[in-house]
This record gives C-alpha cells, structure tokens and sequence, in this order.
C-alpha cells in the first residue's frame, strides 16, 4: 500500500498569516532539556549518556489553525434539532472511509461551487457517489499555502452543493483551501450589498439542519486517483472543541 499526506505541515506562520490566524511553535533544544533535568530531578549533563536532554515544543494554535476537522458545534449550538456534536462526540465511523477527489480547479477563486459544478466532476471520472464516502474538493488552493493569498482564495462550495452531497449519504467532506465556504470577503461584501442574511458562511450553516462534518486545509490532493483509495482522518479529541487538528492521510494500493 502507499500513502499519501493529505495534512499541512504545522509550524510558525507569523511571517505570512494574518495576526487573527496564527499559529507557534516554540521549539525547545536539547540543551535546554539538560537544564529542565537538573531542575526538576538534580541530575547534571554528567549522569547524561550524550551530556545532552531531550527536545521539546510547545504548540499555540486554533483548532481551526492548520489542517484541522470541524465538528457541527463550529456552525451552531444546535443541528438536526437537537445540540450539536462537539469534535470529541463526533462518531470515529465517519472519519474513514472510500475517498472521491472532484477537481473544481477550473473554478474562478472567487466563486463557490453548484450542485451542477460536483455533478460534472463525477461525470468526468464516471462515479456516483454511495453512501459514506469522503468527498474531497480540489482547488488546488494548497499551492499558496505561505502567502497571505491563501486566506482569500475559493473556489469554495455552495449551500446548495454541501446539502446535496449530504443528501447522498456523505457524512464527511474535505477541501484543499482555508474555508469551505467561497472566500468569506466575497460572502461579506455579498452580504453587505443585498442585505441579505442567507450569503455570509452559508455553507457551513447548512449543518444547522443537516449533521455533518467537513476538513480544511488539506494538500496534496493532485496526488491522488479520483477514487480507489481509503482516507483516514483523525481529530485530537479536544473535549467540547469545534474543531480538531487532524493528520489527514490517504491509502492506496500501490
């Protein structure tokens, strides 16, 4: 079998993200640990095999600040009328399953994706869509990964086209750019102009009434077959959390 890393590397983006975005890692060295050892339990760097200690980092980061699950608590208190499964709730059967890439890469960066856009891509690789599948959407956004354009780029997708992939029986989604949604500036000037309240974060209001959970934030998806393979995407269990950091990958035979 091979496998192919579907998760964004975590480290220090303040060179690039915006300040309501970022994510640290603090990097502690060997030597540092030689001095936490003899504070906490008197040994010096003698009693040590190579005079050194052990490394260490601390993280600081959203649950939502790299390749990450949201749960149905991220979009509202409740969804399918009842209260909304927390990360930690979300049931370990959703998160593998048969994966399905559509390519939507010939969408405009500003758009977000029809019910008749994801119809066309399974036309394309010639699939129909079972239940339980894990539906991929490409937009070969992960190249700006790095850069402050990564932030406001879509293509996303549409409320229509999220509560049309759940009607299928998809029960988890997941897509190579920072939002499932069109790029939120768009939505909010959308919004502003028409004064309508059903534009702005549509698609994820969607699991208001439809459960459902989506990943963001994935790469390497241009590795990958349109279907025949297995992803494997498991949430930190981050009790109460809307959301998880996941290392997502994909199986397939080689």
């Amino acid at each position: 079998m091979r496998f192919v890393d579907l998760s964004l590397p975590l480290d220090n983006d303040r060179a690039w993200a915006p300040w309501w975005a970022r994510s640290r890692v603090k990097r502690q060295s060997h030597q540092f640990g030689a001095r936490v050892i003899r504070w906490l339990f008197g040994v010096s760097p003698a009693y040590l095999q190579t005079g050194l200690g052990w490394a260490n980092e601390t993280i600081s980061l959203s649950t939502h600040g790299t390749t990450h699950m949201d749960a149905p608590w991220h979009y509202a208190p409740t969804s399918e009328g009842r209260p909304a499964r927390t990360i930690d709730q979300v049931p370990l059967e959703w998160c593998c399953g048969p994966g399905v890439v559509l390519d939507l890469r010939r969408k405009s960066s500003d758009e977000a994706a029809t019910v008749d856009d994801l119809r066309g891509a399974l036309d394309r690789i010639g699939h129909v869509i079972a239940p339980g599948e894990i539906i991929l959407i490409q937009t070969g956004n992960d190249r700006y990964y790095g850069s402050p354009e990564y932030f406001t780029r879509g293509p996303g997708v549409s409320a229509a086209a999220t509560r049309w992939l759940l009607d299928q029986g998809v029960r988890l989604t997941g897509i190579d750019a920072w939002g499932w949604d069109a790029p939120l500036v768009v939505q909010a000037r959308q919004a502003k102009a028409t004064g309508r309240k059903d534009l702005f974060w549509e698609a994820h209001y969607v699991g208001v009434e439809k459960e459902y959970c989506h990943m963001e934030r994935l790469a390497n998806l241009d590795q990958l077959p349109p279907t025949g393979f297995t992803v494997y995407a498991f949430p930190l269990k981050v009790q109460g959390g809307s959301a998880g950091p996941a290392r997502v990958v994909a199986m397939l035979p080689m």
